[in-house]
């Protein structure tokens, strides 16, 4: 139990208060060795969660933080076609692997788990509190992440897009700045404009401006406050803008 409540107590700050706190609390208490919050206390490892409504620093999310708020939008999108499939749970496993260790990677599985069983989970909620926290890079960074986890099983259902579209309209995401994620995910010429936010009637100008405007907004170098276990996943995203600018320079012959 020990190990358990250090790494909570560790890997967390503000996501410990709020409704991420009390969904980790739930499961912390049903599904989690018996474990408490009081438990952590004893350990000396939890932290007291900033209640402040200022614009957080670059650096208030640490890497625990954005791993929790993961762990919860990542339930809720994989229950949004009302079923839970065994590859969209293989993938968050292993995404987790990748990213944090496979020592790491147990504990928060045996904590999404307990999340996922519950049923009564606010998004807007959740997401007012991952607002509060998170830079705007950071929260793009999280719907990045979601769409991975909804097409793991090979294709993004419309009750999964809906579900991220909310998501990303309770954390102040732009339609633009959604649909331009949204288009890394499928093929085709045309989705390569949407991923750079223009119409094929753009000129070959605006295409080169779009595209810078884009690796400035997504550049991996905007997450370096969550560790270096999160630059995969933006450098990930960083190269399906340059893809898409790659496809159209060829189409138009740049």
């Amino acid at each position: 139990m020990g190990s358990f409540s250090k790494y909570l107590g560790a890997s967390l700050g503000w996501s410990f208060g709020g409704p991420i706190g009390a969904i980790i609390g739930f499961v912390l208490g049903s599904v989690v060795d018996g474990l408490s919050e009081g438990d952590l206390k004893r350990e000396g490892t939890y932290r007291i969660p900033n209640s402040g409504r200022r614009r957080p620093r670059e650096n208030t999310t640490q890497s625990g933080d954005f791993e929790m708020s993961l762990l919860v939008l990542s339930a809720v999108v994989i229950k949004a076609d009302g079923k839970i499939d065994q590859r969209e749970l293989n993938y968050v496993r292993n995404h987790f692997t990748q990213m944090y260790g496979a020592t790491r990677a147990k504990h928060a599985f045996k904590l999404f788990n307990g999340i996922i069983k519950k049923n009564d989970i606010s998004t807007r909620q959740v997401c007012l509190q991952i607002r509060q926290q998170m830079t705007h890079a950071s929260r793009l960074q999280l719907i990045h992440y979601l769409f991975n986890i909804a097409k793991a099983d090979g294709f993004v259902t419309e009750s999964e897009v809906d579900v991220i579209h909310k998501i990303a309209g309770y954390l102040y995401i732009s339609n633009h700045d959604f649909e331009s994620i949204k288009a890394m995910f499928y093929s085709g010429i045309s989705n390569a404009y949407k991923v750079l936010e223009i119409d094929k009637s753009a000129t070959d100008v605006e295409v080169k401006k779009a595209y810078r405007r884009l690796v400035k907004k997504h550049h991996p170098d905007k997450l370096q406050h969550l560790g270096k276990e999160h630059l995969k996943g933006a450098e990930e995203k960083f190269r399906q803008i340059q893809k898409a600018y790659e496809a159209i320079q060829k189409e138009r012959k740049m």
